[in-house]
């Protein structure tokens, strides 16, 4: 059986307010980091996150902890559960991998993007140089 699971995590990391989705399946976790910037209410990240759910550029892949989701028992577990979640503040070490690997991955591409960009830049600005030698030599 498939288990899918989500969780956001809002925290104040100055000077803004971020949020990290974070999402498990078939035991693979990956992770989003959303800016918010002002303090957001509960209502703007729920629309935030239907509006641009589309749009959010999740991490790649990382083996998830082997935890088994909580089995509801004793609500008065459950409550204290939820309440610890509540005020632990951060992110976990996992998530934070995987955002890592994510921010590797997006400067190794904008390297190659720069380096691509450079070497066309360089070409264009050889060739303006051998027309104005030939245009030189012909006497214009």
């Amino acid at each position: 059986m498939q288990s899918i699971s989500g969780t956001l995590t809002v925290f104040f990391e100055d000077p803004f307010w971020v949020g990290v989705y974070e999402r498990v399946s078939d035991g693979k976790l990956e992770v989003c980091k959303i800016t918010f910037g002002a303090e957001p209410k509960d209502y703007e990240v729920y629309h935030y996150l239907l509006a641009h759910w589309r749009e959010l550029a999740f991490s790649p892949p990382v083996k998830a902890d082997g935890r088994p989701p909580a089995a509801p028992g004793n609500p008065k577990r459950m409550q204290r559960a939820i309440q610890k979640q509540v005020h632990a503040q951060g992110v976990g070490t996992r998530s934070q991998q995987a955002l890592q690997l994510q921010h590797e991955e997006n400067k190794t591409a904008r390297q190659r993007r720069s380096r691509a960009q450079k070497e066309a830049d360089q070409a264009r600005q050889f060739a303006l140089r051998q027309q104005k030698k030939k245009d030189k030599h012909r006497g214009r």
